[in-house]
């Protein structure tokens, strides 16, 4: 009998852990049938077993169904309200800060952030972990070199400051790159760092399930501190966060609700 999907899906996550079935499912779907024909092979089964027996295949499978897509200072408004109002926010409780970005791609998130707060407090004070799932993403951001349409939205502030541009590459200051501390990390099945006062975690969720969502959303309000902020994405609004222990302080940023 030929596999199906969901025959795929169980198969791949014993192969890397990855769950498949936490993503919604239309999507994922068309994205990996998408690929099958693209090689040429004609069921589940067959390309299965060609990710099993080729890393580069598999790597490159990874890379697509994660959806990496990322640049600096993305959704520009938004890091200004960060700026603005969370980060203050932050440090009138706290004289340091530990700061988790979720899902974080090729490091354009984390990098941002570690600039901003050079602005607020010496980075010896700020503890700032990146993590992702898929290690050639990993691999990428710990090089810190960039395409320019990657810092399009970054204030020239910022480029002039953290980059020098060699060979229409843009390579990001070392002070910068040895601040963030990047970490392989699969969101929906290792522990979660905890005492964190801002998570980021961006345009990710909207891949996941209602119920996955769910249970990202409790786990996230467990790695913060009392008062700690969630920062989600520009199409990633909650609903009811009451009832995951939030309640929203800007538009895309949410603070754990002060336990009794």
């Amino acid at each position: 009998m030929q596999w199906n999907y969901d025959d795929f899906t169980r198969a791949f996550f014993e192969l890397t852990k990855i769950d498949l079935s936490c993503y919604k499912e239309r999507q994922m779907k068309r994205r990996i049938d998408s690929l099958i024909n693209r090689h040429n092979y004609k069921h589940y089964e067959d390309y299965y077993r060609a990710l099993v027996t080729d890393k580069v295949m598999l790597t490159t499978f990874i890379d697509y169904i994660t959806i990496n897509v990322s640049e600096f200072y993305r959704n520009s408004n938004q890091w200004d309200t960060l700026k603005s109002d969370i980060i203050p926010m932050l440090l009138e409780k706290h004289d340091s800060l530990k700061i988790w970005s979720a899902a974080c791609s090729t490091g354009e998130e984390p990098y941002s952030l570690a600039m901003v707060l050079q602005d607020f407090l010496p980075l010896n004070r700020v503890k700032i972990i990146a993590t992702d799932i898929d290690r050639e993403v990993l691999r990428k951001a710990k090089e810190g070199i960039y395409l320019e349409k990657a810092l399009q939205s970054l204030p020239k502030s910022y480029i002039d400051r953290y980059f020098t541009v060699k060979d229409d590459l843009y390579i990001i200051d070392e002070n910068i790159k040895k601040n963030v501390e990047f970490r392989q990390h699969n969101l929906l099945m290792d522990p979660y760092p905890k005492g964190c006062h801002l998570i980021i975690c961006r345009n990710v969720l909207i891949y996941f399930t209602e119920e996955t969502k769910n249970q990202l959303y409790l786990k996230f309000r467990e790695s913060l501190e009392s008062n700690g902020v969630l920062f989600v994405g520009s199409t990633e609004h909650i609903i009811f966060p009451q009832k995951y222990g939030f309640e929203s302080v800007r538009t895309f940023f949410y603070k754990k609700i002060q336990e009794e």
